[in-house]
């Protein structure tokens, strides 16, 4: 039995044939009304995609747009992993992690 590769330990090709399978399982799940299998597979996606984002590309203290959740905005205040920590604007000032795939740069022309 092959050992499963850690995502961290994956080349790029190989992150985007397991992103592919599990947007194929996603699919089966959603055709099939597993609303929380879907829901799994679609975090898992968002999981292997940080892995695609160079962490350098983050800046501490920048705002970003969050991806799926229209209207939020996230601060960023410190990197660990492929996680961002900070805040969402606007609400509680809550500390929490997101997935670096997530977040998009509000600056024009990224």
């Amino acid at each position: 039995m092959p050992t499963e590769k850690k995502y961290s330990e994956m080349t790029e090709h190989e992150l985007r044939n397991e992103i592919a399978r599990l947007r194929e399982k996603a699919r089966k799940a959603e055709q099939l009304g597993i609303i929380n299998e879907f829901a799994v597979y679609q975090r898992k996606m968002t999981m292997v995609e940080s892995y695609l984002v160079d962490p350098m590309t983050i800046e501490i203290g920048e705002i970003y747009r969050i991806e799926g959740d229209e209207g939020m905005f996230f601060q960023v205040d410190y990197l660990k992993g492929r996680f961002a920590w900070g805040h969402r604007l606007g609400g509680k000032l809550a500390k929490e992690a997101l997935p670096i795939a997530m977040l998009k740069s509000v600056k024009k022309g990224k």
